[in-house]
């Protein structure tokens, strides 16, 4: 599994509320996350950069190898950073109401263990057909599921950046977890809303299936979504399943 990302702070924002890493526990399983901050005076990045720091220590420390146990401390993780971020902004004035998106994934043997909270997302890419795997928790997607507005309308609503799930709730957080079985060649994206108000999916496919270096495709994703404006802060992280990729091939 080849993983790299990017982030940029975009052409509008003067501080990039978005954090990302990618970390190894015990056993060597790669575990990715990005998280895409909310809050003024800077509240979102330390919402944010919390989120990935905790987490990925967390992961650095375990011993997890089993799916099962796997998503319990997913689970049990993100909504212990859940409660942390809300009683710090408790805390620190000028953090009150500080919060943050999240979309986590660990990668073991051939399969997709993801996460998520809010409407930073996770796509798959398989057969150069891109699907998103995870659901906007946002007011405009649940308009769009009660058929209240179109989906079509949804892309340009006034209210497209309100959430109705994310970290640093006072109560307890609905988590979206799911398994996704890999195969060889399949290509994971997971991105904050600065890549996917800037440019559609039809043209994120573009892109990620063009015969260039990950890197390359990364910086092309973060410079075309500056292009169409850079509204947002971009981050994008691609992971590649190249297991068994040799294996009846011929140059």
């Amino acid at each position: 599994m080849q993983i790299k990302f990017l982030t940029d702070v975009g052409k509008k924002r003067k501080n990039n509320q978005d954090a990302v890493g990618v970390f190894a526990n015990q056993h060597q399983i790669p575990f990715a996350v990005i998280a895409d901050g909310m809050g003024g005076h800077q509240a979102g990045d330390v919402a944010s950069a919390m989120t990935v720091s905790d987490l990925g220590k967390a992961w650095e420390k375990n011993t997890l190898d089993s799916r099962e146990e796997i998503v319990q401390w997913l689970l049990k993780i993100i909504q212990s950073e859940n409660e942390k971020i809300f009683h710090r902004g408790e805390e620190e004035e000028k953090l009150a109401g500080m919060g943050t998106t999240i979309v986590a994934a660990v990668f073991i043997e051939e399969t997709l263990i993801l996460a998520h909270v809010g409407d930073s997302r996770c796509y798959l890419l398989r057969n150069s057909v891109l699907k998103q795997i995870t659901e906007d928790h946002s007011l405009v997607n649940e308009l769009v599921k009660t058929g209240e507005i179109t989906q079509d309308m949804a892309v340009h609503h006034p209210r497209k950046n309100v959430l109705v799930r994310s970290l640093g709730l006072p109560t307890i957080v609905e988590i979206d977890v799911l398994e996704l079985e890999l195969l060889v060649h399949d290509q994971i994206l997971l991105c904050t809303d600065g890549l996917t108000n800037m440019l559609d999916d039809q043209r994120i496919k573009t892109i990620i299936l063009e015969k260039i270096d990950i890197k390359e495709r990364l910086e092309q994703l973060v410079n075309e979504a500056n292009e169409a404006g850079g509204k947002d802060n971009i981050t994008v992280l691609l992971a590649e399943n190249e297991m068994q990729a040799e294996e009846g091939t011929h140059g």
